[in-house]
């Protein structure tokens, strides 16, 4: 069974989110320490990612029209 580009890019947003949420949950008296710094990287590629995928399914939807 394969995934859909769309159902992919929702399973990257939640990481995203989680991932925001641990680096909130870190981020103790300032924001530059190193956990929060990478829990937030991490977060802006799922992101980025998700963004990605959302357009290949448009590109997908489009192309079979």
């Amino acid at each position: 069974m394969k995934l859909s580009p769309l159902v992919l890019a929702w399973v990257y947003i939640l990481m995203g989110v989680l991932f925001v949420y641990i680096a909130i949950q870190y981020a103790d008296e300032t924001v530059w320490n190193t956990a929060t710094v990478i829990f937030a990287i991490i977060a802006s590629i799922d992101f980025g990612v998700a963004i990605r995928l959302i357009g290949v399914h448009n590109a997908m939807k489009k192309q079979q029209k």
